[in-house]
């Protein structure tokens, strides 16, 4: 039998339970530097970690503690799948721009990868699938939809398979793989470090008082900061230098949400690793955090429009009753709430809000993804590098007005892109899906292959790794050949170099 829930019971988050992060000192003294950024969430300090690195002088301020509030509150799913579902995403947007939207995520996840093993931090990082799947507690969605959703996710390159029974949640559903989880705190607590030891300053118990433009500085305990930008990182968007009336009708265009979440402990492989969202309307989103001993159970929804449930206790029991039906014997341990903002059009809102200011919110459920590569924008603009998402989450979302968007094009030089196939992308994993005359790129035993078949029905083998820097080649239907997209270098089915700037062929696959 679970565990009966306490009467009143601790809302202390199992993240700050779990770890900490270092004291930092309050701001004593006018200070000058590069960058001011205002919040000590993930976003936040992602900019700081970003822009420190890249040489830049930086001051974060955060009115708390830092990963404390809206960060310490999350689930931490990491995943490229938005809460506007990629059909819709499509509909509403187009193609190239529900890809983008797939894209951001999915590179958000690489990024906090890189900061991971650039700095070697212990945080419980791992890559495992995610199951979109019928409710738990309600009938089956039709087959159909989610074929269909899993085929259009393929069609745009990501590994989305549809699966006729999920693990743990039975029924039918969609498995996107390379998603992760990791745990928040202890990943914040390597950025700080990493953060202090390229110079940056981080400052907690400081409050952003004022704002001013001449000089562009913030009042905070009564000091002044100045910089030469400032990254509004903070939930919900301060007005900082804007004018009133404008933020105020920006803020109109938001909406907050209350989410619950219960957390319990279960034997070990009593569920699967892995991230599970079902199609409920407030959705439900299940993961698991291992332990050395047993397995943590996370489990959420029951969002609502905040202040607007006369008994949130209510919305915690109904979570309980629905997990410890499909999980009897767990034991609850936590229950926690945290906040989400959604948008008019289910994208985030990232960019420049006044000169020299920018600032992100908007992230819905993907807030350590959609936080992350808010980050991304705002330390691109501000070293005054391109960014393929910058148009795309524009709060005037100006590449939205204009139509018609070659976003791979636009963007084929980016870092991300030089790598995005080590990510997702293999187009498909039996050699019965190549066809007379065609090459695909398999996946097969963890490694990308070049797959083709010439007319006769032959089928070569080769390595999908371009041999000059390790991008992965892609198939020229016009000239038969495999293509890099990152330098050029063109090869034949067999392997063959046919120009460089690689020298070698591509290795033979048995």
């Amino acid at each position: 039998m679970p565990k009966p829930t306490p009467a009143h019971p601790d809302t202390t988050p199992y993240w700050s339970d779990s770890a900490s992060i270092s004291n930092f000192p309050a701001v004593e003294r006018d200070e000058r530097v590069d960058v001011i950024v205002v919040g000590g969430g993930l976003t936040g300090l992602t900019a700081a970690y970003l822009l420190t690195a890249a040489g830049k002088t930086v001051a974060v301020i955060e009115r708390q503690r830092c990963a404390q509030i809206d960060t310490g509150h999350t689930t931490a799913h990491l995943t490229m799948v938005t809460d506007l579902r990629l059909p819709d995403l499509v509909k509403r947007f187009g193609r190239d721009h529900a890809q983008a939207a797939w894209d951001a995520g999915l590179a958000a996840i690489s990024r906090i990868d890189f900061t991971i093993q650039e700095n070697s931090i212990s945080c419980g990082f791992e890559w495992v699938d995610g199951y979109l799947h019928t409710p738990l507690a309600e009938g089956d969605e039709p087959t159909a939809s989610f074929e269909e959703h899993a085929a259009l996710a393929t069609d745009l390159g990501f590994d989305a398979a549809f699966v006729q029974d999920v693990p743990f949640a039975g029924g039918p559903g969609i498995r996107f793989e390379r998603q992760a989880r990791f745990h928040p705190r202890k990943y914040l607590a390597g950025v700080v470090h990493a953060i202090r030891a390229a110079g940056g300053r981080i400052y907690e118990h400081s409050e952003a008082d004022e704002f001013s433009t001449d000089p562009l500085g913030v009042k905070v305990n009564g000091h002044t900061l100045t910089c030469d930008d400032i990254f509004i990182a903070t939930h919900n968007p301060l007005v900082g230098v804007r004018g009133v009336a404008s933020a105020t009708v920006f803020q109109t265009k938001l909406a907050l949400y209350t989410t619950y979440v219960v957390a319990g402990r279960v034997a070990h492989g009593t569920v699967p690793d892995a991230l599970f969202w079902d199609t409920a309307d407030p959705y439900h989103y299940l993961r698991l955090e291992p332990r050395h001993d047993h397995d943590l159970v996370i489990f959420g929804g029951e969002d609502h429009k905040t202040g607007q449930v006369p008994s949130p206790n209510e919305c915690y029991q109904r979570l309980e009753e629905t997990l410890t039906a499909r999980l009897p014997d767990i034991e609850i341990s936590h229950r926690w709430s945290g906040q989400v903002i959604e948008t008019p059009d289910g994208l985030p809102y990232v960019g420049q809000m006044a000169d020299h200011q920018y600032a992100a919110t908007g992230f819905a459920g993907n807030g350590m993804t959609f936080g992350t590569v808010g980050a991304m924008i705002a330390s691109d603009a501000i070293l005054g590098q391109a960014n393929p998402w910058t148009e795309l989450f524009d709060p005037g979302r100006a590449a939205i007005r204009r139509g018609a968007w070659q976003y791979l094009k636009e963007n084929a030089d980016y870092p991300y892109y030089l790598i995005r196939d080590r990510f997702a992308g293999a187009e498909g994993r039996s050699l019965r899906s190549v066809k007379r005359g065609q090459g695909l790129v398999l996946e097969r035993d963890g490694e990308k292959v070049a797959a083709s078949r010439d007319d006769s029905g032959a089928v070569t083998l080769r390595s999908a790794i371009c041999t000059h820097m390790g991008c992965t080649v892609a198939w020229n239907e016009a000239e038969r050949t495999w293509d890099c997209p990152c330098h050029g270098s063109r090869f034949k089915p067999n392997g063959d170099v046919i120009s460089g700037p690689a020298e070698a062929p591509l290795p033979e696959v048995k």
